[in-house]
């Protein structure tokens, strides 16, 4: 199992919900962190808990629909010589729940794949090769089991896109000691997940992280966190280590 105490991890949307549970776990892991949110307001509060315990940390912020504050994030990070040794690429917009979805308006997939897909694979894009490079790196993107509901579509597809590019990019990492991997919270209770959901957010630790934590070189893993409920994070790290990695083959 990997030991994280010391390294630097990103998590985009890290001021509330999934994000805000990883920091919090991550950080009692001993695990540095860069908190990311649209406003650096925003982490304030999860910035001066996870210092409590005993990490450092600093806060930075884009709107993750202009891929010109996402560049200016990165630019930033690199140039405070921050090593990022993991990645957990949480945010997500779901824009809306069009009953009429025949008249799903174009701007709903052009917001979802700029926030949902772009955004994450320009992250992945400027940081896996230094990691590559230094012979160390997790990526963990998040996904969504949402299906069978054209109703959501556009933020759907962009979470499908996600997918094909977190299995592309795995074909390539295997036997290094990158690996990229892909998670999925479940339906909870968030600020997009909405107050109907079943699960509780906090359900979603330690499986949402599980993917900083594997050590068997293998990448294009699919990581339900909610199949990890109540577990140690030392089995749910042997238990993701048992589940078949299934990047596509070229």
């Amino acid at each position: 199992m990997v030991n994280v105490k010391g390294r630097w991890a990103l998590i985009t949307g890290a001021s509330r919900g999934v994000g805000y549970q990883t920091a919090i776990f991550m950080a009692k892991q001993g695990c540095n962190l860069i908190l990311h949110s649209r406003n650096m307001e925003h982490t304030k509060k999860v910035e001066e808990e996870v210092k409590a315990l005993g990490v450092e940390a600093y806060c930075v912020q884009a709107e993750l629909a202009n891929n010109d504050e996402v560049v200016a994030m990165l630019d930033g990070i690199e140039a405070k010589g921050t090593t990022v040794d993991i990645v957990f690429n949480n945010a997500a917009v779901q824009i809306a729940y069009r009953t009429d979805y025949w008249k799903t308006p174009i701007e709903d997939y052009d917001m979802s794949f700029r926030i949902n897909f772009i955004a994450m694979a320009t992250i992945c894009y400027r940081l896996i090769p230094k990691m590559i490079e230094r012979g160390f790196g997790r990526v963990i993107n998040t996904t969504s089991g949402i299906k069978n509901e054209p109703e959501q579509s556009g933020y759907a597809a962009s979470k499908a896109a996600l997918d094909k590019f977190t299995k592309d990019l795995a074909s390539r990492l295997e036997g290094t000691n990158v690996m990229i991997n892909i998670t999925d919270p479940g339906w909870c209770r968030t600020d997009l997940g909405g107050p109907n959901a079943p699960s509780d957010v906090a359900t979603v630790i330690p499986g949402i992280a599980v993917g900083a934590f594997v050590d068997d070189k293998k990448s294009g893993r699919f990581l339900h966190a909610q199949n990890f409920v109540g577990m140690t994070l030392e089995d749910a790290v042997a238990k993701a280590e048992t589940i078949e990695a299934n990047p596509y083959i070229i």
